[in-house]
């Protein structure tokens, strides 16, 4: 009987459970997929079949007692308060999964205690490989623990601060974009929206990880480029002070992004992993910036981004007309083609025959 390959999906915003649905529908039919997340929903519409092993919830989930609160966390974790019933069920039930299963890799997205828990169990993980701030002592535990990492990005992405031990084990995809939706000349994806064929249009995109793109600097940015329709796709955040302008319109939630990435001359947003790879994939020109994330990832990814010209970087949100102007110039003078480099729409198919050659490897008999 051929060994499943187990997944674990971290339930915090959309593009683990995204990753993980493009890369199995790659994996061939025989191999059976378990899939242990806290957020199942997020699978519904996966491409094939997977049995869903549902995990407590144990974000923001209260100890038992104040002592166990205040017990400080070990140099080498970075989560894992004492006496939380939510934790010690949602570590169980993986257990139990790996045990009952018995699977011939478990891929992680993410998690560096769930790395050390498979490999403390004898199962031969792969973590995926993510941008940020990881040289710390947990990190990097959760990396040698195992067998190999992936990462979803191009080689040219990767921070000159992973070591090279760990880089000669990790396997890079290209950049993986989960977007399937038809790519369209300008034209006609102006046509379809509606939009004015002539008309400059800048579209701004906020992830699903974080609270919503503040809104107060787009209205500087609005009357920075008067000329230019501001397009707003996903949550934003008010303060209540903030002038609307008619040049700037909200989308909220919208199913038919890629139809506006084709329409707008330039992309602002920030560096959510496939964020970035739909932008590539259109090959817009991309003023990048980051949200708050933990470890630092997106900004560490907008840096790669800028370091080889495929994104204008911005720490923070330009505050006047002249640092948006400014900004808005250094994009548009992109050589958008490096962004573009950067997307391999092959990456799903590759990132699964890795982990179907690694599982055979790792299982051939002698």
């Amino acid at each position: 009987m051929t060994k499943p390959i187990a997944f674990f999906a971290h339930h915090q915003g959309r593009g683990h459970a995204n990753r993980i649905m493009a890369i199995m529908e790659h994996i061939p039919s025989a191999r059976p997929v378990t899939i242990m997340t806290a957020a199942p929903s997020q699978f519904d519409e996966r491409p094939r079949e997977a049995d869903i092993i549902e995990l407590p919830n144990m974000i923001g989930a209260p100890s038992r007692s104040p002592a166990l609160h205040d017990q400080p966390t070990p140099g080498m974790m970075h989560c894992v308060p004492l006496g939380v019933d939510e934790m010690r069920r949602h570590m169980g039930r993986i257990a139990a999964t790996l045990q009952d299963i018995d699977p011939a890799l478990f891929v992680i997205d993410v998690s560096a205690e769930i790395a050390l828990l498979s490999r403390i169990m004898s199962v031969p993980a792969v973590t995926i490989r993510m941008h940020g701030d990881r040289e710390d002592t947990g990190h990097v535990a959760g990396y040698e623990a195992c067998v190999a990492m992936l990462a979803p990005f191009d080689v040219r992405m990767e921070q000159a601060s992973y070591p090279e031990a760990l880089r000669s084990r990790t396997f890079y995809t290209g950049g993986l974009c989960t977007t399937r939706d038809p790519l369209r000349e300008r034209a006609e994806a102006r046509a379809r929206l509606g939009l004015d064929a002539e008309r400059p249009v800048t579209l701004v995109i906020a992830g699903g990880g974080g609270s919503g793109t503040p809104y107060a600097p787009l209205t500087v940015a609005a009357r920075a480029e008067p000329d230019t329709l501001w397009l707003v796709a996903g949550p934003v955040h008010r303060e209540g002070h903030e002038t609307d302008f008619g040049n700037l319109r909200e989308l909220g939630w919208i199913d038919n992004l890629t139809d506006y990435l084709c329409a707008a001359d330039r992309v602002i947003a920030s560096a959510g992993d496939n964020t970035v790879h739909e932008i590539a994939r259109a090959g817009k020109p991309f003023l990048c910036i980051p949200e708050w994330r933990y470890f630092d990832e997106q900004q560490a990814k907008a840096r790669e981004l800028a370091r080889l010209g495929a994104a204008v970087m911005r720490e923070t949100w330009p505050a006047s007309n002249p640092e948006w102007q400014k900004a808005l110039a250094e994009t548009d003078a992109l050589d958008t083609s490096i962004l573009s480099s950067l997307h391999d729409e092959d990456a799903a198919r590759k990132a699964a025959h890795w982990l179907e050659d690694m599982a055979d490897r790792l299982w051939a008999a002698d």
